[in-house]
């Protein structure tokens, strides 16, 4: 009766660590999966410039935005605001004004503003041209991963730029337009380029 008492424990802790080897290969090999989609997703994005027809859905748009919201911010300020622009007359106004917007075709935009009444005070001030930018970088990645299309269209730090933005959509001064997203349905399907360049880093051992 010992004996038969003995094997079955023995079986169910040989069952036991079965199982749990089965699950945490199971979940490296989810990880792994997960940071090869990743990779890929930073590695095959690219500017995509002209559009379809198609509009995005208020779903797609706003997982956009909460995917720029995401970014990391110093101190966590978040000193951004997005403006979304649907509009096509507002969108042809900026595309004939402002031609590196690229949004003759796009289905809408996202104007990736620093709102300066959120920014850190004194020279830590311009630290929210990084926060607006690694926002600006989750917004195309994210693009990306959905099949969207899209594009950064630098607007700061060109002053007629900014001058020109403010005039067309009516930004108010405690706002600076960073960039223009365009974005929408992709009408093309460009290689991405490999700008790996073992000359652009360096290592201090």
């Amino acid at each position: 009766m010992k004996a038969q008492s003995l094997i079955i424990v023995v079986l169910s802790v040989a069952l036991l660590f079965a199982v749990i080897k089965i699950v945490t290969s199971k979940a490296t090999t989810v990880a792994g999966n997960a940071a090869d989609a990743v990779i890929s997703n930073i590695m095959t994005r690219t500017s995509i410039r002209s559009f379809t027809d198609e509009s995005l859905t208020g779903e797609q748009i706003e997982t956009l935005l909460k995917a720029g919201m995401a970014a990391p911010s110093a101190v966590n300020k978040q000193p951004w605001k997005f403006i979304v622009v649907k509009n096509r007359e507002f969108l042809k106004r900026i595309a004939d004004t402002l031609p590196n917007t690229r949004l003759t075709t796009a289905a809408c935009a996202i104007v990736v503003c620093g709102d300066m009444t959120k920014t850190l005070d004194g020279v830590a001030r311009d630290f929210w041209i990084h926060d607006c930018s690694a926002a600006t970088e989750n917004i195309l990645l994210a693009a990306h991963a959905m099949g969207v299309g899209a594009v950064w269209a630098g607007i700061f730090p060109n002053p007629d730029r900014v001058s020109q933005l403010r005039g067309l959509i009516d930004i108010p001064e405690s706002l600076i337009p960073l960039c223009v997203v365009a974005l929408g349905h992709p009408a093309e399907n460009p290689e991405p380029k490999d700008k790996w360049n073992p000359e652009n880093y360096m290592v201090i051992d």
